[in-house]
């Protein structure tokens, strides 16, 4: 098929949803807030993940209002260990926007939620379609997969003028009755029959006898993805510090990756244990024991953290004295103090 021929899948993938549509508790309200949300935390995150998360920032935070004057560090402990924290700090400000321009209500416009804070052409559609009706397609890895599939079409899928090329091409195509069902299909089909590792499962697929590639054979050769420039590698030490049941964190500088969350004291470089205690010293804080922990990697979007780290008990009080220094119990870093999830594989150590 060609991309003029998507008109051929709208029955038989319509069809498929309706038996086999996953339950989603995101998926059980009309609520445009609630959908909104849920397209945020979806973003570069497995479903999975995801259920959880949703429900616990529903019920903290149930409507515009109240996610527009959450106090950050509640917000942010709401988000934590979900990752890409940017999305959180500008679905807040979009809330604010919507107080303040729409009444505390989504705009049921496209372009005007273009305009808000952390939307984009994806999200935009998403919400579009799904809370309000409007027949604009949704275009992710996911759809670009079945596209390209479709069609064996061996464009590189990180242009964004093919992303806009597909999307044009679904707009002309999509179900004025019912886009945000198109779009939820499509989603479906990427993720659980034309899945992005291993073999697609093309004989449960309802689009097999429409689809180029699976004809060849050559479903694994779409997409086609142009290699990204090499994520920065950043050495660094981090220290558990200890005294007695509390535990060091502090807070990061804003503005910056991971701004407004508290942190585990670090240093850049890999510190042996002699010079890991010579930098103590000068935060300064007195170590009485010093012990080697599991090393770490954490990957962000441009960068890794390659971190090595010690637990460290440090005589009582040696660190009251430093202004960039909080000592806090495990409660209280479970309730109160955000950590990202950069430092999960430190957490244990603390009991979270």
């Amino acid at each position: 098929m060609k991309e003029t021929d998507y008109a051929e899948i709208v029955t038989p993938l319509l069809a498929w949803y309706g038996e086999h549509a996953r339950e989603l508790p995101w998926r059980e309200t009309a609520d445009p807030y609630r959908i909104w949300v849920s397209e945020i935390m979806l973003q570069q995150t497995r479903v999975e993940a995801v259920k959880g998360y949703y429900e616990r920032f529903i019920s903290a935070l149930p409507d515009v209002g109240a996610l527009a004057h959450c106090p950050e560090e509640k917000l942010l402990k709401l988000w934590e260990g979900l990752g890409y924290y940017s999305r959180v700090k500008n679905l807040q400000k979009a809330a604010q926007n919507i107080m303040d321009e729409w009444g505390g209500k989504l705009p049921a416009d496209h372009e005007a939620l273009l305009k808000l804070p952390g939307i984009g052409p994806y999200t935009a559609a998403a919400i579009a379609s799904i809370a309000f009706g409007i027949p604009r397609a949704v275009v992710d890895g996911n759809v670009l997969r079945v596209c390209t599939r479709l069609t064996a079409n061996d464009t590189d899928i990180t242009d964004p003028a093919f992303r806009r090329q597909i999307a044009a091409s679904l707009d002309d195509v999509i179900p004025k009755d019912a886009p945000g069902t198109f779009n939820q299909a499509m989603m479906d089909l990427g993720a659980v029959i034309c899945t992005p590792n291993g073999t697609p499962q093309c004989a449960l697929c309802p689009l097999r006898d429409l689809c180029k590639a699976h004809q060849a054979g050559e479903e694994l050769s779409y997409p086609v993805r142009s290699k990204g420039k090499a994520r920065k590698i950043e050495k660094m030490t981090v220290f558990l510090l200890r005294d007695s049941d509390r535990y060091a964190i502090r807070k990061r500088k804003e503005p910056g990756l991971l701004s407004g969350f508290y942190e585990l004291p670090h240093t850049a470089g890999w510190l042996d244990e002699e010079a890991a205690v010579i930098y103590l010293m000068t935060i300064p804080v007195d170590p009485m024991h010093i012990s080697r922990i599991e090393d770490a990697k954490h990957i962000f979007t441009h960068k890794e953290w390659h971190m090595i780290a010690y637990e460290v008990r440090i005589a009582a009080g040696s660190g009251e004295q430093c202004p960039d220094l909080v000592f806090a119990s495990a409660k209280e870093l479970k309730q109160t103090y955000p950590l990202p999830s950069a430092f999960a594989v430190y957490k244990k150590h603390i009991g979270l």
